[in-house]
């Protein structure tokens, strides 16, 4: 029975996340978002079918049914999110809400096969990270003057990368996070935030050679720091925000063809100068060779990925704890092997459903700086969900970044969920800039209407006048012709 029923979920799971997918793009054929409605209440029905399914599971093949229980707050914490964004935010984008949920979901599920006390701890920190992205589309709507504190982004930024570069713990190598208190930050996740916003309040009013230089300096500055930590997967992410939004700011194509010269002389420093970058572009050109050293993980990744066929092995039927820090870097391996190469596309397909959606929101915003901010924040997002899924396929080397809101983190699903929030928070200015332009034109379209009225009134007093002329004239010619 057991296996009957793990064998038919392979086919379900993957049907469920299939037309979920489906429906991700199919929003995009309607501009209104009322008339979305519909797709998004499919998506809620096939999102919540897909986590019990999963989860039926997973009672079916530890049998142990207290898993239900911790399935259960997975779903009221979900199904809060949803539904407290749409009382509190009646103007916000229900796609990012639903995507945002989604991927947890599939954090969740995966976490819960491959380590149940780390996805405990996820979950108490996406809840308590839910609660705190409840409150930033209100602030994003209120704090009018973020566009302002310019050099405080800079400053705070700096100084929380050389705080880490300074008293940071070194992880394999790389000065990654340091703690407070007991509780570990990663500041490299948060200033990515924060990096965006000061490049969009740098540039938004002008992008002339100055502005583009004293950015330029700043970012390069967060960069060098993040070098010396050995922060390499984060240095590279802040790099190519940083040239893209200067690109989108001045529209000069020649500031990319710059900055991609720049990123190949680093690059190619880095290279000789860093001992864990040469080992890690060994293991990407040849991992074969290295199979018992530098080449260990990927080429586990790639046997994980390619056991796994279209429809998976099943959950708990494949061996991805094989794969060292599988839970962080190596996820979507993981999720390939036991859920199959469908699922693993359709994860993507979501991800990238949602960059659209960013890009969509950034180009229809009226005000410069909320669109480099929005433009900025979905390419940080997209961006790091390529090196994660490249460096997971052999695609790139690896770079050490998680998968955002899928891999297990509590600083990256932190600043992830904050960054949903904030592209909410945008979405919703959105929204009233499009309300406001529709009454001016209501009102323009009125004021035309009653001057054309006017004018037709004009017109009639004027046609009355000349019948009244006619007929007095006509009455006199009588009278002279009667004489």
């Amino acid at each position: 029975m057991e296996l009957y029923i793990s064998e038919f979920s392979k086919y379900i799971i993957a049907l469920l996340i299939t037309l979920y997918t489906y429906e991700c793009f199919a929003v995009f054929r309607y501009e209104d978002e009322e008339r979305r409605n519909g797709i998004y209440t499919r998506q809620n029905i096939l999102m919540f079918a897909f986590h019990f399914s999963c989860f039926l599971v997973i009672c079916f093949e530890t049998g142990d049914i207290t898993y239900l229980f911790f399935y259960a707050f997975q779903q009221i914490v979900l199904y809060a999110a949803i539904v407290l964004y749409r009382m509190l935010y009646p103007k916000a984008n229900r796609l990012v809400i639903n995507n945002m949920c989604m991927l947890l979901s599939i954090s969740f599920v995966i976490l819960t096969r491959l380590n149940m006390e780390r996805a405990v701890k996820q979950f108490i920190i996406v809840t308590g990270s839910l609660i705190v992205a409840l409150l930033i589309p209100f602030l994003i709507h209120k704090f009018k003057f973020m566009k302002k504190l310019k050099w405080i982004y800079a400053i705070v930024g700096i100084v929380a990368l050389s705080v880490v570069m300074i008293l940071g713990q070194t992880t394999y190598g790389s000065k990654l996070s340091y703690s407070i208190a007991g509780i570990t930050f990663q500041p490299s996740e948060f200033v990515k935030i924060i990096f965006v916003f000061y490049i969009a309040s740098a540039l938004y009013k002008a992008s002339g050679f100055f502005e583009i230089f004293t950015t330029a300096v700043v970012a390069a500055a967060h960069v060098i720091v993040l070098v010396i930590s050995k922060d390499l997967g984060s240095a590279l992410i802040f790099f190519v925000v940083y040239v893209l939004m200067v690109y989108v700011a001045s529209r000069n194509f020649l500031y990319v063809i710059a900055g991609a010269l720049g990123g190949s002389v680093a690059a190619y420093i880095s290279y000789k100068v860093f001992t864990h970058v040469q080992v890690r572009v060994q293991a990407f050109k040849d991992p074969w060779s290295v199979i018992d050293s530098a080449g260990f993980q990927i080429t586990q990744s790639l046997f994980a990925i390619s056991s796994g066929g279209w429809f998976g092995l099943g959950l708990y039927k494949g061996k991805p704890e094989d794969i060292p820090f599988v839970e962080a870097d190596f996820i979507f391996s993981a999720i390939a092997e036991e859920l199959g190469i469908i699922f693993a596309i359709c994860l993507i397909l979501i991800c990238v459903s949602c960059f659209i959606m960013f890009m969509n929101i950034a180009v229809r915003l009226k005000d410069k700086f909320y669109q480099l901010t929005a433009f900025g924040l979905g390419v940080t997002y997209i961006f790091q969900v390529f090196l994660t899924v490249g460096g997971g396929t052999k695609f790139i080397p690896l770079t050490g970044v998680t998968l955002p809101l899928i891999s297990y983190g509590g600083s990256s699903v932190l600043t992830t969920l904050i960054m949903f929030a904030i592209i909410e928070g945008l979405y919703i200015i959105k929204q009233e800039e499009k309300e406001q332009l529709d009454k001016v034109r209501k009102k323009k379209r009125k004021k035309k209407k009653s001057a054309q009225q006017e004018y037709l009134y004009d017109e009639s007093d004027v046609s009355d006048l000349a019948v009244e002329e006619i007929e007095y004239l006509s009455g006199e010619e009588l009278e002279d012709e009667e004489e």
